[in-house]
């Protein structure tokens, strides 16, 4: 799941550029699936916090009931997600490594005894 961060980042960095109105729908469409489903992912681990935010994002950004905000505002909103994804990518990669490193120290502590 941690590379579905980076493919919704690049797909919102993608919004700056001239695309046509179709391409946006869609952006919108899998925001809003993506989102949801990590809401729901976050709850279940009981990060409230962050099950608020994607449960927002992906109200934010359904297709459904457009929210006017204006092409600036849009851009801005896209980077800050943006961001905001990949700061978590990297941080689940982070814990990721960290766990694999205690994995591998228990695995050779257990080994010599």
């Amino acid at each position: 799941m941690k590379f579905v961060y980076l493919i919704l980042a690049a797909l919102m960095l993608l919004c700056l550029a001239p695309m046509p109105y179709g391409y946006f729908q869609l952006v919108r469409f899998v925001a809003m699936v993506a989102f949801g489903i990590m809401a729901y992912y976050y709850f279940n681990q009981k990060k409230v916090a962050l099950a608020i935010t994607f449960g927002v994002l992906a109200l934010l950004f359904q297709p459904f009931a457009k929210i006017a905000l204006g092409r600036v505002i849009w851009n801005v909103v896209d980077v800050v997600v943006a961001i905001g994804l990949f700061v978590l990518f990297f941080e689940k990669r982070k814990k990721e490594r960290c766990s694999d490193e205690s994995e591998r120290i228990i695995k050779i502590s257990n080994k010599s005894k």
